[in-house]
């Protein structure tokens, strides 16, 4: 069995002994799903905070992120949560909704962090100091802890969402390609918060 890597606090560490002690994690959720909102949070952690079990998001149970979550929200020195709807996805493109839903996140952040660590490769300038890292959801503490609030918080939102279009699944599937997904599209069609500008792979 592959033992999966453990989010560490070496890049905070590392930046902290540089004088930077605010430092914030960002990561989205729903990039690659054909329904449904963008969702990006930004979680900025103390030293002290202690989330055992931590894990990027998609390694984790729907209960044990629910169960993180709580426990993130409560330590974290601020934290917040940016969401881009699928209509502006449909308008803009995936990428630039990407840079809209982490600066959305940020600017809703409470508390403004001195240094910022972003899940995956370069591809906006925040106005911030700010470090990129692939696979920082695997990775570094405060990006996976990230992660958890965006998972959940698209989640929830997806929910809402099997509620006004149940005939979807929305609440198994959470709006991603899965074969059931496909088969429900085949027989009703796009729904309302369907990403219309997807090439969807029917």
């Amino acid at each position: 069995m592959r033992i999966r890597a453990r989010p560490t606090r070496f890049h905070e560490n590392k930046l902290h002994a540089e004088g930077y002690f605010l430092v914030a994690g960002i990561d989205e959720a729903g990039k690659g799903a054909w329904a449904g909102p963008l969702v990006a949070a930004c979680v900025m952690l103390p030293k002290s905070a202690q989330i055992s079990g931590l894990r990027d998001s998609k390694q984790l149970s729907p209960s044990k992120r629910e169960e993180l979550y709580v426990s993130i929200v409560r330590q974290a020195i601020a934290w917040s949560v940016g969401i881009v709807e699928h209509h502006v996805i449909d308008r803009i493109g995936i990428v630039k909704a990407n840079q809209r839903v982490m600066e959305d996140a940020l600017r809703k952040m409470p508390v403004e962090p001195e240094y910022v660590l972003i899940d995956g490769v370069p591809f906006w300038e925040p106005p911030y100091k700010h470090a990129f890292v692939v696979k920082g959801d695997q990775s570094v503490f405060s990006i996976a802890a990230a992660s958890v609030l965006a998972k959940v918080t698209r989640d929830r939102l997806m929910h809402d969402l099997h509620r006004q279009c149940p005939e979807y699944g929305f609440a198994e599937h959470k709006g991603y390609g899965t074969k059931q997904h496909r088969e429900k599209i085949r027989r009703h069609g796009l729904s309302p918060v369907h990403r219309h500008s997807y090439r969807l792979s029917l």
